[in-house]
C-alpha cells in the first residue's frame, strides 16, 4: 500500500524538480550591442508587459503608492493566472522596482484601454468559458495585445512620440511580448510531464512491492533448478541426491506462485529477475549461508507460520540489506531505492498477514495500491496546489525568516518546497493534524536536505502556522 509518507515524499521531490526547470517567462534580455531598432523593440516589449499588469489592475508604479491607474478592473481580467504569474516573475519585479519603463506616459488612455479589452470579443469568450485552462489566458491576452492594443491609435501617437521610435521596433516589440506569452503557455507541458512523473513515481513504487514478492518466487525458483542439477552430478553425494527440499517447498513461496492476482500483475507489467541472473545468484548464496537458513533447514519440522517468518527473516537480514540489490534496484527504477523502506515494510506485514491464513482460505490478501480513493487523488491535489499557490505560500516563509541570520534567496530551494508542502497541506486540507503534517515534513527535511534543515524548518513552520490561525486562514490546533 502506498501509504501518505511516501506520497509527501513523493510529491517534495516532484514539486522540487517541477520548480528548477520551470521557466514560466522568458523575459528577454537587453541587447548589449544592437540596432536602433532592436533598442526600441526591446524599451517599448518592457512597457507592454507592465502596460498588460496595469491593464489588470496590479500596481507597476511604486511611485504612486496605492493609486489604482485603472478604476473597477473586470474580476475576470483580474484573476488570470497569466497575470498573477508575470506579476511575480522576478525580472518583472527588478522592472517595476527600477521604474526604468515609459508606463507612467500610458496613464491617461489605460482606463480606456481596459475598457475597450472588456469589451471585446476575445475577452467576452474568454469570460463565457465555464472552466478556463492556461491555454485560454493566453490566448485572449495574445489576441488584445494584438488587436485592441497595437491598434489603439493614441497608443501609437504616444510611441511616435517618442525620439527613439521605429515601425520597425514597434512591430518587434509586439512579436516579443507574444512571444514571451506563449514562452508561459509552454510550461503547461512541463507542468504535464510533472505530474506524470509523479503518478509514474507512485505506480513503480507499487510495482516494487509486488517485485519483491516475485523475487521470492525466482529465488525458490533457482534453488529448485541447482538441487535438480547436483542430482545428475557425475559423483553425486548422497545428500546431492537426497536433498533437504524444505527451501524449496516452502509453503509461503508456493502460495505465491500459484496466487492468480499476483501473477497477472506480474505479467501485465514485465517483471521478471531472470534478466540479472548474477543478482538471483549472489542473493541466494547469501541466504544459503545465513544462520536462521541453518536453523530453519535444522529444525525438526516446520509449519506454514515458520515458513512465512524464514522469508521475513531473508528479506529483512539479506535481501534488504545487500548493496548489490541496492544498486539492481537503481537500475531497474530512479525510485525503488526511495522507496525502499517503506514498501519493504509493507511486504513484510503482508507476510505477517498471510502467516494468520494457514490453510490459505483467504488466498494471498495482497495490499491495494491505496487504501482509497481519497488516498490516491492526494499527491496529484496536494502537488496541484503546491504548483498554484507557490509563491503565495512562499510569501509566508519569507515573512518569517529572520534577515540577519538567512537571505531569503540562499534558502536551500528544498527547504523551500519541504515547507511550500506543508503550508499547502496545513491550508488545504484540514482533516490532517497539524502535528502530523509537521511531523512529516520536517523528517523529509531531515532527509533530504540539510544536516540544519529539520529544526529550520519546524521553526519557520511553527511560525506559519500560528500566523495562518491568527488569520482565521485555519483553525486547527
Amino acid at each position: 500500500m502506498i501509504n501518505r509518507i511516501l506520497i509527501r515524499i513523493k510529491v517534495v521531490q516532484m514539486l522540487y524538480a517541477y520548480m528548477l526547470t520551470r521557466s514560466e517567462f522568458r523575459i528577454q534580455n537587453a541587447p548589449e550591442t544592437a540596432s536602433r531598432d532592436s533598442k526600441y523593440a526591446y524599451s517599448l516589449y518592457t512597457d507592454l508587459l507592465l502596460l498588460m499588469l496595469e491593464l489588470s489592475g496590479y500596481n507597476v508604479q511604486p511611485g504612486k503608492g496605492n493609486e489604482k491607474i485603472v478604476k473597477g478592473v473586470d474580476p475576470k481580467l483580474s484573476s488570470t493566472r497569466m497575470a498573477k504569474a508575470l506579476f511575480a516573475d522576478n525580472d518583472i519585479k527588478g522592472l517595476i522596482l527600477r521604474s526604468s519603463s515609459h508606463i507612467s506616459d500610458y496613464d491617461h488612455i489605460a482606463q480606456r484601454l481596459h475598457d475597450a479589452i472588456v469589451d471585446s470579443t476575445a475577452f467576452k469568450d474568454y469570460k463565457r468559458k465555464r472552466s478556463v485552462e492556461l491555454s485560454d489566458d493566453v490566448r485572449m491576452w495574445c489576441a488584445v495585445l494584438n488587436t485592441v492594443i497595437a491598434n489603439d491609435t493614441a497608443l501609437v501617437e504616444i510611441l511616435r512620440e517618442n525620439p527613439d521610435f521605429t515601425t520597425v521596433g514597434m512591430k518587434k516589440a509586439f512579436a516579443m511580448t507574444s512571444d514571451t506569452l506563449l514562452g508561459y503557455n509552454d510550461t503547461r507541458s512541463a507542468y504535464s510531464s510533472a505530474r506524470n512523473d509523479l503518478d509514474r513515481s507512485l505506480d513503480k513504487a507499487y510495482e516494487l512491492y509486488n517485485s519483491i514478492f516475485a523475487l521470492i518466487i525466482e529465488l525458490t525458483r533457482l534453488q529448485s533448478e541447482r538441487l535438480e542439477a547436483a542430482k545428475g552430478k557425475y559423483l553425486a553425494t548422497p545428500e546431492d541426491l537426497n536433498p533437504n527440499t524444505r527451501f524449496i517447498d516452502n509453503a509461503l513461496a508456493m502460495r505465491l506462485e500459484r496466487d492468480e492476482r499476483l501473477q497477472e500483475y506480474i505479467e501485465a507489467n514485465k517483471i521478471s529477475w531472470s534478466d540479472d541472473p548474477v543478482l538471483i545468484r549472489s542473493l541466494l548464496d547469501e541466504i544459503l549461508k545465513s544462520k536462521f537458513y541453518e536453523e530453519y533447514m535444522a529444525a525438526p519440522s516446520t509449519d506454514f507460520a515458520a515458513d512465512c517468518e524464514f522469508w521475513r527473516n531473508a528479506l529483512r537480514y539479506v535481501i534488504f540489506e545487500s548493496d548489490t540489490f541496492a544498486e539492481a534496484l537503481e537500475n531497474s527504477s530512479l525510485f525503488w531505492n526511495d522507496d525502499l523502506s517503506i514498501m519493504g515494510t509493507f511486504v513484510l506485514k503482508t507476510i505477517r498477514q498471510i502467516s494468520y491464513d494457514p490453510d490459505g482460505s483467504a488466498g494471498v490478501t495482497m495490499l491495494p495500491q491505496y487504501k482509497d480513493e481519497e488516498d490516491s487523488e492526494f499527491g496529484p491535489e496536494l502537488f496541484a496546489t503546491a504548483v498554484t499557490n507557490f509563491e503565495q505560500y512562499r510569501s509566508y516563509i519569507d515573512r518569517f525568516l529572520n534577515t540577519e541570520q538567512w537571505d531569503s534567496e540562499r534558502l536551500a530551494f528544498m527547504d523551500i518546497v519541504v515547507m511550500v508542502c506543508a503550508i499547502t497541506e496545513l491550508i488545504n486540507y484540514p482533516e490532517i493534524p497539524l502535528a502530523v503534517t509537521m511531523n512529516e515534513y520536517v523528517e523529509i527535511a531531515n532527509t533530504y536536505s540539510t544536516n540544519r534543515s529539520g529544526q529550520f524548518v519546524n521553526g519557520i513552520l511553527f511560525s506559519v502556522a500560528n500566523y495562518l490561525r491568527e488569520e482565521g486562514i485555519i483553525s486547527k490546533q
